[in-house]
């Protein structure tokens, strides 16, 4: 037990613990701060930054979702339980304060004074490592130093709660030197893009067996992929996200350091997504 959150222990693993504790959550210093204003209009599209000093990300393979279109409902009460757990997200959330150094504004237009769309339309899935909350102790703890700011919108333990950390309008620092099919947005002319303008951060509770660097562990539980399809359903329900751009931190993650979620059951989403209608 750890005896500054009461939680499991965290646990020293080498490059894991960089993988984990920051960059699972990204390099803040990507996604953060910086000298630019997010203010401006809003454009009626997303945009890539081209031309006045932007930059294009670096040519890589297209994400491919796992996820496929179905209109047919398998499981009625599979259904009926994960609409009753997007009732109880929508109408009691549990929610959690992020400490400010943690995460910022969406910016409206990038580090060369383009404009940008800052309307989330790509969840990203990480997961915690260690237990969850040494992960709320960590999000709950100011950070002054850009490279030590991390955060989610939301965590899903083990038992399939759903924990709140951050409004979707707010820009989680979830992700560090990143891109998504060609998309990606620059804050800092230093250094490379991201995709935390628009993207929202969902973590997973690690199991137990989980803590260390190993490429797999014993999966998630069915709580938490049951709270992860409501949570997904309420998200897709508000904002323009489709079901293919549903992504791992692993797949866009540029520096080809990160794994996270691992060990994660797409077959297991897409069912719940699939009785919910969401892949019609």
């Amino acid at each position: 037990m750890n005896p500054a959150t009461g939680t499991r222990s965290l646990v020293v693993m080498g490059s894991l613990l960089i993988g984990g504790l920051l960059a699972m959550g990204g390099l803040g210093w990507i996604g953060g701060g910086g000298a630019f204003s997010p203010t401006g209009p809003i454009p009626t599209t997303a945009e890539t930054p081209r031309g006045k000093g932007g930059r294009l990300p670096p040519a890589r393979p297209a994400w491919v979702s796992p996820l496929q279109p179905s209109c047919s409902i398998q499981d009625l009460a599979q259904r009926q339980h994960v609409q009753a757990l997007l009732a109880a997200l929508r109408t009691a959330p549990k929610k959690v304060q992020v400490d400010p150094t943690n995460f910022g504004e969406r910016f409206r237009r990038d580090a060369f004074g383009q404009a940008v769309d800052p309307t989330p339309r790509l969840v990203v899935l990480h997961e915690t490592v260690y237990g969850l909350r040494s992960a709320i102790h960590t999000f709950r703890t100011p950070h002054p130093n850009d490279e030590d700011q991390v955060s989610y919108h939301a965590l899903i333990g083990e038992d399939g709660q759903v924990i709140q950390l951050l409004d979707p309008s707010k820009r989680a620092f979830g992700a560090g030197n990143s891109a998504f099919n060609g998309q990606w947005v620059v804050t800092n002319p230093k250094v490379g893009g991201s995709i935390n303008n628009f993207a929202l951060h969902v973590s997973l509770e690690t199991p137990l067996d989980g803590e260390n660097n190993n490429p797999g562990h014993s999966g998630y539980s069915s709580a938490q992929y049951d709270a992860l399809a409501a949570l997904l359903a309420d998200w897709i329900g508000r904002y323009p996200i489709k079901p293919e751009n549903i992504t791992t931190h692993q797949a866009v993650d540029l520096g080809g350091e990160r794994s996270d979620p691992r060990s994660f059951n797409w077959q297991a989403l897409q069912e719940r997504l699939q009785n919910l209608g969401l892949l019609c």
